[in-house]
């Protein structure tokens, strides 16, 4: 099963306070101990919810929304994407990973659903064609 391990934080890292160097090098090793054990498919960092933008969608209206985000009290600052053979490999691992310092981490641990579950809208085909880097 793949998992999506999202990582919510709050804090001084809402705001784009980067964390210190101790851990960095702690979510190094997280890290390459997940890839040593065949676990993750991807990673990545986002940017600080200032500098996001949302598209709200509301039947025929679009609006378009620069951050920063007064109503935000946790950001999305990362995510993984995990190849496990359950929900309590994931947990596991979950508990593993360093804490940030000076702030409250949530790991939302999601399946990723097989795009074939999704019927036209998002095929087989389609997906290998985003996956190759595709824009077609």
């Amino acid at each position: 099963m793949r998992i999506m391990a999202i990582v919510k934080a709050a804090g001084d890292h809402s705001c784009g306070v980067e964390p210190n160097q101790q851990y960095l090098d702690e979510m190094c090793k997280f890290n390459e101990a997940l890839a040593q054990a065949g676990v993750m498919i991807a990673v990545d960092r986002l940017r600080p919810g200032s500098e996001g933008t949302r598209v709200r969608i509301s039947g025929t209206d679009r609006t378009v929304i620069d951050g920063p985000f007064a109503e935000t009290k946790e950001f999305v600052g990362g995510f993984w994407i995990w190849q496990v053979e359950s929900k309590a490999e994931a947990i596991a691992w979950a508990r593993r990973c360093p804490t940030l310092p000076g702030g409250e981490v949530e790991i939302e641990l999601r399946e990723v659903l097989d795009p074939d579950g999704f019927g036209p809208a998002l095929t087989r085909e389609v997906m290998e064609r985003a996956q190759a880097g595709g824009r077609k």
